[in-house]
Protein backbone atom coordinates (compact mmCIF):
# COMPACT_ATOMS: atom_id res chain seq x y z
CA UNK A 1 0.00 0.00 0.00
CA UNK A 2 1.36 3.29 -1.46
CA UNK A 3 0.84 6.06 1.48
CA UNK A 4 -0.12 9.66 0.05
CA UNK A 5 2.41 12.33 0.40
CA UNK A 6 1.93 14.74 3.26
CA UNK A 7 2.16 18.20 2.25
CA UNK A 8 1.77 20.23 5.54
CA UNK A 9 1.97 23.66 3.91
CA UNK A 10 -0.78 22.78 1.54
CA UNK A 11 -3.12 22.43 4.82
CA UNK A 12 -1.13 25.26 6.72
CA UNK A 13 -4.06 28.21 7.11
CA UNK A 14 -6.55 25.31 8.31
CA UNK A 15 -4.20 23.86 10.78
CA UNK A 16 -3.38 27.12 12.47
CA UNK A 17 -7.10 27.76 12.28
CA UNK A 18 -7.93 24.87 14.23
CA UNK A 19 -4.82 25.14 16.42
CA UNK A 20 -5.71 28.47 17.68
CA UNK A 21 -8.85 27.30 18.46
CA UNK A 22 -7.69 25.04 20.80
CA UNK A 23 -5.30 27.01 22.07
CA UNK A 24 -7.74 29.24 22.78
CA UNK A 25 -9.95 26.54 24.71
CA UNK A 26 -6.92 25.29 26.60
CA UNK A 27 -5.63 28.78 28.15
CA UNK A 28 -8.90 30.38 29.20
CA UNK A 29 -8.60 28.16 32.66
CA UNK A 30 -5.51 29.54 33.43
CA UNK A 31 -6.36 32.85 33.07
CA UNK A 32 -8.08 35.43 35.45
CA UNK A 33 -11.69 36.10 34.64
CA UNK A 34 -10.37 39.79 34.02
CA UNK A 35 -7.86 38.93 31.21
CA UNK A 36 -10.38 36.38 29.70
CA UNK A 37 -10.93 39.42 27.09
CA UNK A 38 -7.56 39.34 25.59
CA UNK A 39 -8.68 35.28 24.38
CA UNK A 40 -10.68 37.68 21.41
CA UNK A 41 -7.33 39.41 20.40
CA UNK A 42 -5.40 35.86 20.43
CA UNK A 43 -8.02 34.45 18.39
CA UNK A 44 -7.60 37.41 16.07
CA UNK A 45 -3.66 37.12 15.84
CA UNK A 46 -4.43 33.23 14.99
CA UNK A 47 -6.29 34.31 12.07
CA UNK A 48 -3.99 36.95 10.97
CA UNK A 49 -1.21 33.84 11.31
CA UNK A 50 -3.63 31.76 8.71
CA UNK A 51 -3.96 34.68 6.60
CA UNK A 52 -0.29 34.79 6.42
CA UNK A 53 0.14 30.87 5.73
CA UNK A 54 -1.80 31.57 2.42
CA UNK A 55 1.07 32.53 0.84
CA UNK A 56 3.02 29.10 1.01
CA UNK A 57 0.10 27.15 0.73
CA UNK A 58 -0.49 28.98 -3.01
CA UNK A 59 3.24 27.52 -3.67
CA UNK A 60 1.88 24.05 -2.91
CA UNK A 61 -0.81 23.93 -5.75
CA UNK A 62 -1.71 20.18 -6.37
CA UNK A 63 -4.03 17.44 -5.64
CA UNK A 64 -3.17 16.65 -2.00
CA UNK A 65 -3.63 13.38 0.09
CA UNK A 66 -5.01 11.09 -2.77
CA UNK A 67 -6.53 13.70 -4.16
CA UNK A 68 -8.37 14.38 -1.34
CA UNK A 69 -7.23 18.07 -0.78
CA UNK A 70 -7.14 20.27 -3.77
CA UNK A 71 -4.81 23.84 -3.61
CA UNK A 72 -6.29 25.59 -6.41
CA UNK A 73 -6.95 29.30 -6.69
CA UNK A 74 -10.41 28.68 -6.28
CA UNK A 75 -9.84 27.32 -2.94
CA UNK A 76 -6.99 30.22 -1.97
CA UNK A 77 -9.95 32.65 -2.92
CA UNK A 78 -12.38 31.19 -0.52
CA UNK A 79 -9.82 30.58 2.40
CA UNK A 80 -9.23 34.00 1.98
CA UNK A 81 -12.75 35.44 2.43
CA UNK A 82 -13.34 32.59 5.25
CA UNK A 83 -10.80 33.97 6.99
CA UNK A 84 -11.63 37.70 6.52
CA UNK A 85 -14.81 36.78 7.88
CA UNK A 86 -13.99 35.36 10.84
CA UNK A 87 -11.41 38.31 11.62
CA UNK A 88 -14.35 40.85 11.14
CA UNK A 89 -16.66 38.95 13.48
CA UNK A 90 -14.03 38.26 16.36
CA UNK A 91 -13.11 42.33 15.81
CA UNK A 92 -16.94 42.65 16.17
CA UNK A 93 -17.63 40.78 19.05
CA UNK A 94 -15.14 41.56 21.42
CA UNK A 95 -16.40 44.18 23.02
CA UNK A 96 -20.06 42.66 22.86
CA UNK A 97 -18.99 39.64 24.95
CA UNK A 98 -17.39 41.98 27.61
CA UNK A 99 -20.85 44.01 28.04
CA UNK A 100 -22.60 40.89 28.06
CA UNK A 101 -20.58 38.87 30.08
CA UNK A 102 -20.59 36.22 28.13
CA UNK A 103 -17.47 33.90 28.26
CA UNK A 104 -15.28 34.82 25.43
CA UNK A 105 -13.44 31.81 24.78
CA UNK A 106 -15.94 29.43 23.79
CA UNK A 107 -17.44 31.87 21.66
CA UNK A 108 -14.36 32.90 19.89
CA UNK A 109 -13.20 29.27 19.42
CA UNK A 110 -16.36 28.11 18.22
CA UNK A 111 -15.96 31.01 15.63
CA UNK A 112 -12.50 29.29 14.82
CA UNK A 113 -14.18 26.12 14.42
CA UNK A 114 -16.91 27.14 12.23
CA UNK A 115 -14.15 28.99 9.89
CA UNK A 116 -12.36 25.33 10.24
CA UNK A 117 -14.59 23.43 8.38
CA UNK A 118 -15.29 25.94 5.98
CA UNK A 119 -11.67 25.94 4.72
CA UNK A 120 -11.89 22.08 4.29
CA UNK A 121 -15.59 22.40 3.07
CA UNK A 122 -13.30 24.86 0.31
CA UNK A 123 -10.07 22.79 -0.67
CA UNK A 124 -11.72 19.71 -0.27
CA UNK A 125 -12.02 17.42 -3.64
CA UNK A 126 -14.17 14.61 -1.66
CA UNK A 127 -17.98 14.49 -1.28
CA UNK A 128 -17.15 12.51 2.16
CA UNK A 129 -14.65 15.00 3.43
CA UNK A 130 -16.71 18.09 1.81
CA UNK A 131 -19.38 16.21 4.57
CA UNK A 132 -17.33 16.51 7.52
CA UNK A 133 -16.66 19.86 6.93
CA UNK A 134 -19.97 20.68 7.04
CA UNK A 135 -20.53 19.33 10.06
CA UNK A 136 -17.50 20.77 11.73
CA UNK A 137 -18.92 24.16 10.44
CA UNK A 138 -22.39 23.21 11.06
CA UNK A 139 -21.99 22.28 14.93
CA UNK A 140 -20.13 25.01 15.79
CA UNK A 141 -23.23 27.55 14.46
CA UNK A 142 -25.38 25.97 16.23
CA UNK A 143 -23.99 26.52 19.68
CA UNK A 144 -23.17 29.80 18.54
CA UNK A 145 -27.24 30.31 17.85
CA UNK A 146 -27.86 29.10 21.52
CA UNK A 147 -24.81 31.05 22.87
CA UNK A 148 -27.10 33.51 24.95
CA UNK A 149 -28.28 30.55 26.95
CA UNK A 150 -30.72 32.32 29.84
CA UNK A 151 -32.59 33.56 26.36
CA UNK A 152 -35.60 31.61 25.61
CA UNK A 153 -35.59 33.11 21.98
CA UNK A 154 -31.91 31.94 21.62
CA UNK A 155 -32.69 28.44 22.94
CA UNK A 156 -35.17 28.21 20.19
CA UNK A 157 -32.84 29.63 17.60
CA UNK A 158 -30.25 27.07 18.32
CA UNK A 159 -32.85 24.07 18.71
CA UNK A 160 -34.31 25.53 14.90
CA UNK A 161 -31.21 24.95 13.45
CA UNK A 162 -30.41 21.85 14.65
CA UNK A 163 -33.62 19.94 13.30
CA UNK A 164 -33.79 21.72 9.99
CA UNK A 165 -29.62 21.38 9.77
CA UNK A 166 -29.43 17.82 10.72
CA UNK A 167 -32.46 17.02 7.61
CA UNK A 168 -30.01 18.83 5.24
CA UNK A 169 -27.00 17.03 6.41
CA UNK A 170 -29.20 13.83 6.04
CA UNK A 171 -30.03 14.58 2.49
CA UNK A 172 -26.03 15.81 1.54
CA UNK A 173 -25.25 12.48 2.82
CA UNK A 174 -27.44 10.11 1.33
CA UNK A 175 -26.91 12.11 -2.37
CA UNK A 176 -23.45 11.17 -1.70
CA UNK A 177 -24.25 7.45 -0.93
CA UNK A 178 -26.08 7.17 -4.47
CA UNK A 179 -23.55 8.89 -6.61
CA UNK A 180 -21.35 6.25 -4.66
CA UNK A 181 -23.55 3.23 -5.63
CA UNK A 182 -23.54 5.07 -9.14
CA UNK A 183 -19.83 5.35 -9.88
CA UNK A 184 -18.04 3.67 -7.05
CA UNK A 185 -16.35 6.70 -5.60
CA UNK A 186 -17.05 9.93 -4.18
CA UNK A 187 -13.88 12.16 -5.63
CA UNK A 188 -15.72 14.70 -7.93
CA UNK A 189 -13.23 14.32 -10.20
CA UNK A 190 -13.73 10.77 -10.71
CA UNK A 191 -17.68 11.10 -10.66
CA UNK A 192 -17.19 13.88 -13.59
CA UNK A 193 -15.28 11.13 -15.81
CA UNK A 194 -17.46 8.77 -14.98
CA UNK A 195 -20.77 10.38 -15.98
CA UNK A 196 -19.02 11.85 -19.19
CA UNK A 197 -18.35 8.05 -19.77
CA UNK A 198 -22.08 7.34 -20.02
CA UNK A 199 -21.34 4.11 -18.38
CA UNK A 200 -23.34 4.79 -15.02
CA UNK A 201 -26.68 4.54 -14.12
CA UNK A 202 -27.80 7.92 -14.69
CA UNK A 203 -31.45 7.78 -12.49
CA UNK A 204 -29.21 7.52 -9.77
CA UNK A 205 -27.03 10.79 -10.62
CA UNK A 206 -30.10 12.43 -11.02
CA UNK A 207 -31.35 11.76 -7.71
CA UNK A 208 -27.84 11.88 -6.55
CA UNK A 209 -27.53 15.68 -7.35
CA UNK A 210 -30.98 16.94 -6.53
CA UNK A 211 -30.65 15.51 -2.93
CA UNK A 212 -27.14 17.76 -2.59
CA UNK A 213 -28.82 20.63 -4.50
CA UNK A 214 -31.53 20.47 -1.46
CA UNK A 215 -28.72 19.77 1.25
CA UNK A 216 -26.98 22.60 0.25
CA UNK A 217 -30.03 24.83 -0.53
CA UNK A 218 -30.72 24.86 3.17
CA UNK A 219 -27.41 25.94 4.12
CA UNK A 220 -27.02 28.90 1.75
CA UNK A 221 -31.40 29.50 2.46
CA UNK A 222 -32.58 29.38 -1.05
CA UNK A 223 -36.30 28.86 -0.90
CA UNK A 224 -37.80 26.76 -0.91
CA UNK A 225 -35.47 25.92 2.66
CA UNK A 226 -35.05 29.46 4.32
CA UNK A 227 -38.21 28.66 6.37
CA UNK A 228 -35.36 28.79 9.63
CA UNK A 229 -33.33 31.89 8.27
CA UNK A 230 -35.57 34.75 9.99
CA UNK A 231 -36.19 33.16 13.51
CA UNK A 232 -32.31 32.05 13.87
CA UNK A 233 -30.81 35.28 13.01
CA UNK A 234 -33.41 37.06 15.73
CA UNK A 235 -32.83 34.75 18.06
CA UNK A 236 -29.51 34.34 17.83
CA UNK A 237 -27.02 36.78 19.28
CA UNK A 238 -26.14 39.53 16.90
CA UNK A 239 -23.09 38.99 16.21
CA UNK A 240 -23.41 35.65 15.53
CA UNK A 241 -26.19 36.30 13.44
CA UNK A 242 -23.81 38.54 11.31
CA UNK A 243 -21.91 35.63 11.31
CA UNK A 244 -24.57 32.94 9.80
CA UNK A 245 -25.67 35.52 7.30
CA UNK A 246 -22.04 35.59 5.22
CA UNK A 247 -20.08 32.49 6.57
CA UNK A 248 -21.90 29.59 6.14
CA UNK A 249 -23.60 30.78 3.21
CA UNK A 250 -20.33 31.34 1.61
CA UNK A 251 -19.73 28.20 2.69
CA UNK A 252 -22.34 26.55 1.08
CA UNK A 253 -22.26 28.22 -2.24
CA UNK A 254 -18.13 27.40 -2.51
CA UNK A 255 -19.07 23.62 -1.96
CA UNK A 256 -21.90 24.23 -4.48
CA UNK A 257 -20.19 25.91 -6.94
CA UNK A 258 -17.33 22.99 -6.91
CA UNK A 259 -19.36 20.04 -7.54
CA UNK A 260 -21.96 21.16 -9.71
CA UNK A 261 -19.19 22.76 -12.36
CA UNK A 262 -17.05 19.50 -11.69
CA UNK A 263 -18.78 16.51 -10.78
CA UNK A 264 -22.28 17.17 -12.10
CA UNK A 265 -20.93 19.86 -15.15
CA UNK A 266 -22.33 17.25 -18.49
CA UNK A 267 -25.51 16.75 -16.48
CA UNK A 268 -26.55 20.66 -16.01
CA UNK A 269 -29.50 20.30 -18.73
CA UNK A 270 -30.93 18.71 -15.38
CA UNK A 271 -30.05 20.99 -12.10
CA UNK A 272 -30.12 24.28 -14.20
CA UNK A 273 -33.83 24.37 -14.33
CA UNK A 274 -33.62 23.64 -10.24
CA UNK A 275 -31.42 26.31 -9.96
CA UNK A 276 -33.43 28.81 -12.61
CA UNK A 277 -36.58 28.32 -9.96
CA UNK A 278 -34.62 28.05 -6.57
CA UNK A 279 -33.26 31.47 -7.80
CA UNK A 280 -36.38 33.27 -8.94
CA UNK A 281 -38.47 32.09 -6.11
CA UNK A 282 -35.53 33.35 -2.94
CA UNK A 283 -35.65 36.44 -4.51
CA UNK A 284 -38.92 37.39 -4.92
CA UNK A 285 -39.93 35.71 -1.35
CA UNK A 286 -36.67 37.35 0.31
CA UNK A 287 -37.21 40.85 -1.20
CA UNK A 288 -41.24 41.13 -0.52
CA UNK A 289 -41.03 39.58 3.07
CA UNK A 290 -38.39 41.88 4.28
CA UNK A 291 -40.62 45.13 3.35
CA UNK A 292 -43.39 43.64 5.95
CA UNK A 293 -40.25 43.34 8.93
CA UNK A 294 -40.34 45.89 11.93
CA UNK A 295 -37.31 44.07 13.34
CA UNK A 296 -33.95 45.32 11.55
CA UNK A 297 -32.52 41.69 12.03
CA UNK A 298 -35.70 39.96 10.78
CA UNK A 299 -35.29 42.37 7.76
CA UNK A 300 -31.56 41.94 7.21
CA UNK A 301 -32.42 37.95 7.57
CA UNK A 302 -35.13 38.15 4.48
CA UNK A 303 -32.74 40.08 2.75
CA UNK A 304 -29.89 37.72 3.22
CA UNK A 305 -32.30 35.06 1.86
CA UNK A 306 -32.42 37.65 -1.26
CA UNK A 307 -28.95 37.88 -1.80
CA UNK A 308 -28.65 33.89 -1.82
CA UNK A 309 -31.03 34.53 -4.50
CA UNK A 310 -28.61 36.56 -6.37
CA UNK A 311 -25.46 34.02 -6.23
CA UNK A 312 -28.27 31.41 -7.12
CA UNK A 313 -28.46 33.24 -10.75
CA UNK A 314 -24.94 33.40 -10.76
CA UNK A 315 -25.09 29.33 -10.38
CA UNK A 316 -27.59 29.11 -12.87
CA UNK A 317 -25.58 30.75 -15.67
CA UNK A 318 -24.08 27.94 -15.07
CA UNK A 319 -20.69 29.01 -17.12
CA UNK A 320 -16.99 30.01 -15.90
CA UNK A 321 -18.16 34.24 -15.64
CA UNK A 322 -21.19 33.27 -13.69
CA UNK A 323 -18.68 31.31 -11.08
CA UNK A 324 -16.37 34.54 -10.97
CA UNK A 325 -19.59 36.80 -10.63
CA UNK A 326 -20.55 34.54 -7.81
CA UNK A 327 -17.22 34.77 -6.17
CA UNK A 328 -16.79 38.40 -6.30
CA UNK A 329 -20.25 38.87 -4.81
CA UNK A 330 -19.55 36.61 -1.91
CA UNK A 331 -16.72 38.84 -0.91
CA UNK A 332 -18.52 41.98 -1.34
CA UNK A 333 -21.32 40.77 0.20
CA UNK A 334 -19.60 40.03 3.16
CA UNK A 335 -18.24 43.23 3.60
CA UNK A 336 -21.22 44.94 3.76
CA UNK A 337 -23.42 42.63 5.11
CA UNK A 338 -20.77 42.06 8.42
CA UNK A 339 -20.59 46.18 8.53
CA UNK A 340 -24.61 46.46 9.19
CA UNK A 341 -24.67 43.90 11.76
CA UNK A 342 -21.27 45.29 12.89
CA UNK A 343 -23.80 48.89 13.38
CA UNK A 344 -26.53 46.53 15.32
CA UNK A 345 -24.28 44.98 17.51
CA UNK A 346 -23.19 48.68 18.44
CA UNK A 347 -26.44 50.03 19.21
CA UNK A 348 -27.70 47.19 20.17
CA UNK A 349 -25.50 47.13 23.16
CA UNK A 350 -25.66 43.63 25.61
CA UNK A 351 -28.87 42.86 25.79
CA UNK A 352 -29.64 43.41 22.05
CA UNK A 353 -32.43 46.32 22.78
CA UNK A 354 -32.98 48.80 20.46
CA UNK A 355 -33.40 46.44 17.43
CA UNK A 356 -36.92 47.73 15.80
CA UNK A 357 -36.64 49.69 12.52
CA UNK A 358 -38.41 52.79 14.51
CA UNK A 359 -35.26 52.67 16.91
CA UNK A 360 -33.11 54.39 14.57
CA UNK A 361 -35.25 57.40 14.66
CA UNK A 362 -32.73 60.44 14.45
CA UNK A 363 -29.53 58.26 14.90
CA UNK A 364 -27.75 60.69 12.62
CA UNK A 365 -28.58 64.06 14.88
CA UNK A 366 -26.79 61.60 17.88
CA UNK A 367 -24.73 59.37 16.05
CA UNK A 368 -23.59 60.84 12.49
CA UNK A 369 -20.93 58.47 12.00
CA UNK A 370 -22.45 55.01 12.93
CA UNK A 371 -25.43 56.36 10.75
CA UNK A 372 -23.42 57.68 7.68
CA UNK A 373 -21.33 53.90 7.49
CA UNK A 374 -24.96 52.11 8.36
CA UNK A 375 -26.12 54.31 5.17
CA UNK A 376 -23.51 53.23 2.88
CA UNK A 377 -23.52 49.42 3.91
CA UNK A 378 -27.50 49.70 3.08
CA UNK A 379 -26.87 51.22 -0.03
CA UNK A 380 -24.45 48.81 -1.29
CA UNK A 381 -26.77 46.24 -0.27
CA UNK A 382 -29.32 48.12 -2.31
CA UNK A 383 -27.04 47.89 -5.08
CA UNK A 384 -26.90 51.78 -5.83
CA UNK A 385 -23.78 52.86 -8.26
CA UNK A 386 -20.43 53.27 -6.51
CA UNK A 387 -20.57 50.58 -4.08
CA UNK A 388 -19.77 46.51 -4.12
CA UNK A 389 -23.31 45.66 -4.09
CA UNK A 390 -23.73 47.46 -7.41
CA UNK A 391 -20.50 45.96 -8.61
CA UNK A 392 -21.69 42.41 -8.00
CA UNK A 393 -25.32 42.66 -8.84
CA UNK A 394 -23.73 44.08 -12.35
CA UNK A 395 -21.66 40.84 -12.68
CA UNK A 396 -24.25 38.39 -11.64
CA UNK A 397 -27.12 39.97 -14.21
CA UNK A 398 -24.40 40.17 -17.36
CA UNK A 399 -23.52 36.68 -16.82
CA UNK A 400 -26.86 35.52 -16.81
CA UNK A 401 -27.94 38.04 -19.77
CA UNK A 402 -24.43 36.11 -21.41
CA UNK A 403 -26.38 32.79 -21.06
CA UNK A 404 -29.73 33.80 -22.21
CA UNK A 405 -31.29 33.61 -18.65
CA UNK A 406 -33.08 37.17 -19.97
CA UNK A 407 -36.08 36.42 -17.65
CA UNK A 408 -34.36 35.89 -14.49
CA UNK A 409 -32.75 38.54 -14.95
CA UNK A 410 -36.07 40.83 -15.48
CA UNK A 411 -36.89 39.06 -12.12
CA UNK A 412 -33.44 39.79 -10.23
CA UNK A 413 -33.27 44.03 -11.54
CA UNK A 414 -37.63 43.65 -10.05
CA UNK A 415 -36.61 42.80 -6.97
CA UNK A 416 -34.25 44.64 -6.18
CA UNK A 417 -36.17 47.76 -7.31
CA UNK A 418 -38.27 46.29 -4.53
CA UNK A 419 -34.97 45.91 -2.02
CA UNK A 420 -34.93 49.87 -2.02
CA UNK A 421 -38.49 50.38 -0.28
CA UNK A 422 -36.97 48.93 3.19
CA UNK A 423 -33.19 49.94 2.96
CA UNK A 424 -34.00 53.37 2.02
CA UNK A 425 -36.89 52.93 4.99
CA UNK A 426 -33.80 52.83 7.46
CA UNK A 427 -32.17 55.71 6.54
CA UNK A 428 -35.47 57.81 5.76
CA UNK A 429 -35.48 56.87 10.19
CA UNK A 430 -32.37 57.73 10.69
CA UNK A 431 -32.35 61.33 8.79
CA UNK A 432 -35.69 62.31 8.54
CA UNK A 433 -37.43 61.79 11.81
CA UNK A 434 -36.99 63.20 15.48
CA UNK A 435 -34.52 61.62 17.26
CA UNK A 436 -35.17 59.06 20.66
CA UNK A 437 -33.37 58.73 23.04
CA UNK A 438 -31.21 55.47 23.63
CA UNK A 439 -28.01 55.98 22.13
CA UNK A 440 -26.38 58.20 24.98
CA UNK A 441 -24.39 55.15 26.22
CA UNK A 442 -23.41 53.79 22.24
CA UNK A 443 -19.70 53.64 22.95
CA UNK A 444 -17.43 51.84 19.73
CA UNK A 445 -14.65 49.79 20.92
CA UNK A 446 -11.16 49.40 19.65
CA UNK A 447 -12.19 45.66 17.64
CA UNK A 448 -15.87 47.09 16.68
CA UNK A 449 -13.70 50.08 15.28
CA UNK A 450 -11.52 47.88 13.10
CA UNK A 451 -14.04 46.02 11.96
CA UNK A 452 -16.44 48.68 10.80
CA UNK A 453 -13.48 50.06 9.16
CA UNK A 454 -12.51 46.92 7.43
CA UNK A 455 -15.99 46.43 6.24
CA UNK A 456 -16.32 50.25 4.93
CA UNK A 457 -13.20 50.48 3.02
CA UNK A 458 -13.61 46.64 1.16
CA UNK A 459 -17.33 47.96 0.32
CA UNK A 460 -15.61 51.37 -1.26
CA UNK A 461 -12.94 49.66 -3.07
CA UNK A 462 -14.89 46.52 -4.44
CA UNK A 463 -17.40 49.09 -5.62
CA UNK A 464 -14.94 51.72 -7.10
CA UNK A 465 -12.01 49.75 -8.49
CA UNK A 466 -13.40 46.05 -8.60
CA UNK A 467 -11.26 45.00 -11.39
CA UNK A 468 -8.31 43.09 -9.52
CA UNK A 469 -10.48 41.25 -7.16
CA UNK A 470 -12.48 40.34 -10.49
CA UNK A 471 -9.47 39.29 -12.03
CA UNK A 472 -8.73 36.84 -9.32
CA UNK A 473 -12.01 35.64 -9.22
CA UNK A 474 -11.71 34.87 -12.72
CA UNK A 475 -8.56 33.22 -12.75
CA UNK A 476 -9.89 31.17 -9.78
CA UNK A 477 -12.51 29.74 -11.35
CA UNK A 478 -10.45 28.92 -14.58
CA UNK A 479 -8.26 26.88 -12.35
CA UNK A 480 -11.59 25.09 -10.70
CA UNK A 481 -13.44 24.53 -14.29
CA UNK A 482 -10.65 24.24 -16.72
CA UNK A 483 -9.78 20.47 -15.94
CA UNK A 484 -13.08 19.48 -16.19
CA UNK A 485 -13.69 21.22 -19.63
Amino acid sequence: MILPEINILALLPALIVALTGVVVMVVDPFIDRSSRGKLGWLGFAGILGALLALAPMSANRGFWYADLWWVDDYAIFFHATFLLIAAITILGSIDFLRRAQMPPSEFIALVLFATFGALLMSGSGELMMIFIGIEILSMATYVLAGYRRDDVRSNEAALKYFLLGSFASAFFLYGTALIFGATASTNLAVIAEMIRSGTVEMSLVYLSSGMILIALGFKVALAPFHVWTPDVYEGAPTPVTGFLSVGPKAAGFAVMLRIFMTAFADIQYRWIVLAWLAAALTMVIGNVAAVAQTNIKRMLAYSSIAHAGYIAVAFAAGTEQGVTAAMFYMLAYAGMNLGAFAIVTILGRDEDRLTQLDDYAGLAARRPGLAALLSLFLLSLAGIPGTAGFAGKFFIFRSAVESGLIGLTVIGVLTTVVSFYYYLFVIVQMYMKEPKEGFEDVSIASGSGAALIVCAALTVYLGVLPARVLDWATSSALSALAPFR
